[in-house]
């Protein structure tokens, strides 16, 4: 039986919020997609974060069912991407390449147990997703990597370049007649939308606002990540490369033009204030000991957001009659957005199986 129409609302235009813009209008929804700020450059952590979707090297930090709706959104981002691809005509730079971790000579050990973390939790499951790596083995897959005389290959890991990713997602949502309000900031209610124009009323409201919601969620909270931008054509990294680090684990995420996205940080403030100066040399110095030719990078940008996050770092997928609330991705966003689309979903079938009834009734 085919699913009704709905004219559904969907209130924060972040990754979440377009993913599901689009999904559901392939399916022939109405969508009016509602965004407190601009459209174009987003303000929320999706256009800051360095879009890595990587299942097991969050594990290590993190329970078990990130990993495993990390590894549902596996499945669906090339199939996504392929699509989203297609229909825009735009490149999104989608990589499957796996991920990399390395560890200084003195910090061995952190290698050791990240394996062991991940064999406990992950059981029998855990065989053949973490690969050793001498030194040989490491070069031949990361020459710039010559330093190091062992690493972890985490092959099933995969990043995306959210910079060509959203603005992707945009332009499908215009080519699929998704009615789009920037600069208007929204409040959810079961079937309604309150806004500066007024009161709408909609058979269903798909709140994904972030940090937008915190009246409506409890304990949400916001979590302070600082990325910085380096530009040198004298490192050719691969693949995302984890450094472990006794104090913090920082990431460096190669993309085009010779650019790197790098970060580490994540400080319990909601403090939107540019980058830190002690973050700044941490971050800097942390890459310089990956490769010295990085000393000579130059620092193209500097980027600041807070992650939405729950009390027990979960995300939320709340649904009553009418209202969806969808939130909580933390520092997981490109890693879970596709799960939490499907599970949404989920829901919106259930709403409109209850509408359907209520209307035959």
């Amino acid at each position: 039986m085919a699913q009704a129409e709905l004219n559904i609302a969907i209130a924060g235009a972040g990754l979440m919020g377009r993913l599901l813009a689009w999904r559901l209008s392939e399916k022939s929804h109405r969508i009016t997609l509602f965004e407190s700020g601009s459209l174009e450059t987003p303000g929320g952590a999706c256009h800051t974060a360095a879009g890595m979707i990587s299942p097991l090297s969050e594990l290590f930090h993190c329970p078990l069912p990130i990993y495993e709706l990390g590894m549902q959104s596996l499945q669906h981002w090339p199939q996504w991407v392929k699509q989203l691809e297609h229909q825009t005509g735009s490149q999104v730079d989608y990589r499957q390449s796996g991920s990399v971790l390395i560890a200084h000579p003195q910090d061995r050990n952190e290698l050791l147990q990240f394996q062991q973390e991940l064999n406990a939790k992950l059981g029998r499951e855990s065989g053949g997703q973490l690969q050793w790596l001498d030194n040989p083995a490491l070069r031949n897959l990361e020459p710039e990597l010559e330093r190091f005389d062992q690493g972890l290959f985490l092959a099933s890991e995969a990043d995306i370049d959210n910079r060509k990713l959203l603005p992707a997602l945009l332009q499908a949502l215009k080519q699929n007649h998704v009615q789009l309000r920037e600069n208007t900031p929204a409040e959810c209610c079961p079937g309604k939308i309150e806004s500066a124009g007024g009161s709408e009323s909609f058979d269903l409201v798909i709140d994904t606002r972030g940090l937008g919601a915190r009246s409506q969620i409890q304990g949400l909270r916001g979590v302070r990540g600082e990325v910085m931008v380096v530009e040198t054509p004298e490192v050719q990294l691969q693949r995302p490369v984890r450094l472990l680090h006794p104090r913090y684990q920082l990431y460096a995420v190669p993309r085009a033009n010779n650019r790197t996205v790098i970060g580490a940080t994540e400080i319990e403030s909601d403090d939107l204030s540019p980058i830190s100066l002690r973050s700044t040399m941490e971050l800097s110095s942390a890459l310089y000991s990956i490769h010295p030719a990085f000393a000579e990078a130059r620092v193209i940008e500097t980027r600041v957001n807070c992650r939405p996050a729950t009390m027990d770092n979960l995300p939320v997928v709340e649904s009553e009659s009418g209202l969806i609330c969808v939130n909580g991705l933390f520092r997981h966003g490109y890693l879970l957005a596709p799960a939490l689309v499907q599970k949404a979903e989920s829901e919106i079938g259930k709403q409109t199986q209850t509408l359907a009834t209520a209307q035959v009734t």
